[in-house]
């Protein structure tokens, strides 16, 4: 098929910016915070009770599993170890481990029949963030850069909030702009003060020292530029430093969170030692999108939702420091006004199965990987609220209603900002390349306001 496809040369030379575009439609949704849970969050624990599971504890799963370490690998039926319970008007079923989130979970949209049938961490992780189960593509936030460009012009598009004590699985492939321009590719934010650096100009270049530096530069750039067209390369590094002279006062404005007044703080939890991370970068994640910026994502440190022992402490854990920090995000969005515009993410790139692995102990059993059915949640940005779609098994293994592949997935966030996942394309090499990489998807319209 490819072979057969003619090559559509390109016959005017394309240019490349990070001004506001239109897209194909209105747009419910101008940004998106996704706070990416790498690692795999256990549905059967947090999302998607399962009583059977209770019936059948320690007993051998009557079904087919597959696992990815079979070594530590056993059938006995392990059910959900936290109490569930309804809230909010809509009345939908969440764990004792997010009591914060229950408190807006009438904003929630509820997923739990994901699926993207890769059973390892890396694979499905770029499935969800690129379409592929490869590395080399764009991820979703360079492609909506890419299409719809940003709102501001004195901050990246596209930014990347990772945890302060390491880089999360993958490290930049979440924030790639794989073969599209570099212009449109993710930047990182610091974890820790300061996070960016040498914002601040020398003593003796602050003011109009600097400016005549900086025009004479921009001078000598696009001279250079002139010289080197379609070097798309150096038009996003021109474009990155002149993106950085802006950033000078914009960026340093944004960070500051200390502008924040103490109850705003305190909703936050930065306040509190356990809840002060990603409380900040939930905080800073509402002021980027609040001052322009198309795409925001906030990742834990390597794949710390992974919990193939100890999970009787692990997920506590992980939640605890989360769970505040991130109903908050949700309910100053809506008081802000800006929930409607703003489509907010949380997941992983996996769930868990419904058996016990490292079967030496209550303190030391986990579960291991599941692609086939896991939960996620969007809310704001034109996501109806207080509703739970798709159905898994009696298990909490296999989703059986209502599937949601990551194509579909892709091609409802786009439709939220106005594109269709089937105009959108970036042609290269006589190819037509798309986020849902030319696969069948379909847009899931029974979770749109």
């Amino acid at each position: 098929g490819l072979l057969a496809a003619p090559a559509r040369p390109e016959l005017e030379l394309r240019k490349f910016d990070l001004k506001p575009k239109s897209g194909h439609h209105p747009a419910q949704a101008r940004a998106m915070i996704s706070i990416l849970m790498i690692g795999g969050p256990s549905q059967a624990d947090l999302f998607d009770p399962k009583p059977e599971l209770k019936r059948l504890e320690g007993q051998k799963f009557p079904g087919e599993l597959k696992f990815d370490n079979v070594g530590q690998a056993s059938a006995k039926v392990l059910p959900g170890l936290w109490e569930f319970k309804q809230h909010g008007q809509c009345g939908t079923e969440l764990s004792a481990l997010l009591p914060h989130l229950a408190t807006v979970v009438d904003d929630l949209c509820v997923i739990r029949s994901m699926q993207t049938g890769v059973n390892n961490h890396g694979q499905s992780l770029y499935a969800l963030a690129s379409g592929r189960v490869t590395a080399g593509a764009p991820t979703l936030g360079g492609w909506l850069t890419f299409a719809l460009g940003s709102e501001s012009q004195e901050l990246p598009a596209y930014l990347a909030l990772t945890h302060p004590s390491g880089a999360p699985l993958l490290a930049g492939d979440n924030w790639s702009s794989g073969w599209l321009p570099s212009l449109y590719q993710g930047t990182v934010i610091r974890p820790k003060e300061p996070r960016i650096l040498n914002l601040d100009a020398p003593e003796h270049l602050r003011g109009a020292a600097q400016e005549r530096q900086l025009a004479l530069l921009r001078e000598i750039n696009r001279e250079h530029l002139e010289h080197h067209p379609a070097e798309l390369d150096l038009e996003a590094r021109i474009a990155s430093y002149e993106m950085a002279a802006r950033m000078q006062t914009a960026a340093k404005e944004a960070l500051d969170v200390s502008r924040e007044s103490d109850a705003t703080r305190k909703l936050y939890g930065i306040d509190r030692d356990l809840t002060r991370d990603y409380g900040m970068r939930c905080l800073i994640a509402r002021r980027l999108v609040e001052r322009g910026v198309r795409f925001v994502q906030i990742i834990n440190n390597g794949q710390s939702w992974d919990h193939h022992s100890g999970i009787l402490k692990g997920l506590p854990d992980v939640c605890a420091k989360s769970d505040q920090p991130v109903a908050a995000l949700i309910q100053d969005l809506k008081a802000r006004g800006l929930l409607d515009t703003t489509l907010v993410h949380w997941g992983g790139e996996m769930g868990r199965l419904p058996v016990i692995q490292n079967d030496l102990g209550r303190d030391k059993v986990g579960r291991d990987h599941n692609t086939y059915g896991f939960t996620i949640w969007l809310a704001g940005g034109g996501i109806k609220g207080g509703m739970t779609f798709g159905e898994t098994d009696e298990w909490s293994h296999k989703a059986v209603k209502d599937i949601v592949t990551h194509h579909d997935y892709h091609a409802t966030l786009l439709h939220l900002f106005g594109l269709d996942h089937t105009k959108l394309i970036y042609r290269r090499a006589g190819r037509e390349l798309s986020l849902t990489d030319n696969k069948p998807a379909r847009v899931v319209k029974e979770i749109l306001a």
